[in-house]
């Protein structure tokens, strides 16, 4: 059964419904499987085996903290190495995503959607009822896929500590 929470997350000055459990630092990043830009079936988690990745889940990219965000993690990218994977996820339509990612100059990280069944919502505790869209959070996983780093947001206004997000990616290398 998943659990339902309603008395910790806001939007605005109410509280929200979140969908899920938290995950935690220590256990394996649960698997799930998102939309491509082509609206195929992309399973970032098991993409990832054998790397480190971040997984950086943010409402919508057509909005400013989110087009911030990824377009820092974009940046950050590009001087990473191959070993560190960096996908953004978000409930945006896969052609939204594609658009956005165009206009952009987006092409480091690897945006997939969570539209079709908000199973990485669900998963990972992500999952806003009202506006069924994903609270900010952070994620890293080491090359097996265990969470060693795991940052949510305590608003989706705020971005995440982008050094400390990519100190762990490193050290986990």
């Amino acid at each position: 059964m998943t659990t339902v929470r309603n008395d910790f997350f806001k939007l605005g000055e109410k509280f929200a419904t979140v969908i899920g459990d938290d995950v935690q630092v220590g256990q394996f990043a649960p698997e799930f499987t998102s939309a491509g830009q082509d609206w195929s079936a992309v399973s970032p988690v098991a993409a990832s085996r054998g790397k480190v990745a971040i997984l950086s889940a943010v409402p919508s990219l057509d909005t400013p903290v989110c087009d911030r965000e990824t377009r820092k993690f974009n940046l950050e990218a590009a001087s990473l190495g191959e070993d560190i994977v960096i996908w953004v996820i978000s409930t945006d339509f896969p052609m939204a995503q594609k658009r956005w990612c165009g206009a952009a100059g987006v092409d480091k990280v690897r945006v997939v959607s969570d539209v079709l069944e908000a199973e990485f919502g669900e998963k990972y505790g992500l999952l806003i009822k009202e506006r069924r869209y994903l609270r900010r959070a952070v994620f890293v996983l080491d090359r097996a896929g265990k969470l060693v780093y795991v940052d949510y947001m305590k608003t989706n206004g705020e971005e995440p500590n982008y050094a400390e997000v990519l100190a762990a990616a490193k050290a986990a290398l």
